[in-house]
């Protein structure tokens, strides 16, 4: 049985407004999994994952990663982790004038010293790894144009090798395919994939299209208005717990 890399538990968030965003959730994730996060729109996935990596602080709870408390570190701990734990968005976060390599390296700041950090004194190691990364996400004859003429399905790709940059153990996906068309899904889904199987590397990713749950996932957790209401593998996903999860009124929509 593989080991656990990180276990959520009892985690709470409560905004400022008083909303309740997570409420008491709990789960383990083993290293290599590919975990996949279903729910509704507000249900509480995306503040999940940026509890996970303090974009966001928990209100109450434990996250506990590699042995290590991380719900509790300072703002120093916060930088190490994040060179642990990498994160993807939905809208890609590049900085749309610099080059796509450019913006790969910037995976490499927090392994960096600060001086080094702010005047960009990157090593030949790090922008040949960059290249390599650039290479294993099919564009790497983009590399020397800048991120803002790359399509949207180009552009995760390149947040995808910004993130391996990073060197990271958990790779944390929000929402990645949310904002592209259906073959695309499939293009950044699949290199996700490769990511996780040829790396090693955890994935948790949150999606909405149940045929990708279970084209991609090793196992699922589903949220529903900040609770933890499924856990288990996809194929166990029944039209019953479907609807249980999204509503009666819900229907599956595929992309094929």
């Amino acid at each position: 049985m593989s080991e656990t890399i990180l276990s959520v538990k009892n985690l709470v968030k409560t905004y400022p407004n008083g909303v309740q965003a997570l409420k008491n959730v709990s789960f383990d994730v083993k290293k290599g999994e590919f975990l996949v996060v279903i729910g509704l729109s507000g249900s509480g996935k995306s503040t999940l994952l940026r509890c996970i990596n303090r974009l966001n602080d928990p209100t109450s709870g434990d996250v506990i990663f590699e042995g290590q408390n991380i719900a509790r570190v300072d703002s120093d701990g916060i930088k190490a982790l994040r060179t642990k734990i990498a994160m993807i968005f939905q809208h890609f976060n590049l900085i749309p004038r610099h080059s796509v390599l450019s913006n790969v390296l910037m995976g490499r700041l927090g392994r960096m010293t600060n001086w080094k950090a702010i005047l960009g004194l990157f090593s030949s190691a790090d922008k040949a790894n960059a290249m390599k990364y650039l290479e294993l996400v099919g564009i790497s004859e983009k590399a020397k144009i800048r991120a803002d003429q790359l399509s949207g399905g180009q552009q995760q790709r390149v947040a995808i090798a910004r993130a391996l940059a990073q060197d990271p153990s958990v790779l944390l996906a929000d929402e990645p395919v949310a904002s592209l068309d259906p073959a695309t899904c499939h293009i950044v889904m699949d290199y996700l994939r490769k990511v996780n199987q040829e790396f090693g590397i955890t994935i948790i990713c949150n999606l909405h299209f149940l045929s990708l749950v279970r084209q991609y996932a090793t196992r699922v957790i589903a949220l529903k208005e900040g609770r933890l209401v499924f856990e288990g593998s996809p194929d166990d996903i029944t039209d019953e717990w479907f609807q249980r999860i999204y509503g009666e009124g819900a229907r599956e929509v595929r992309v094929n």
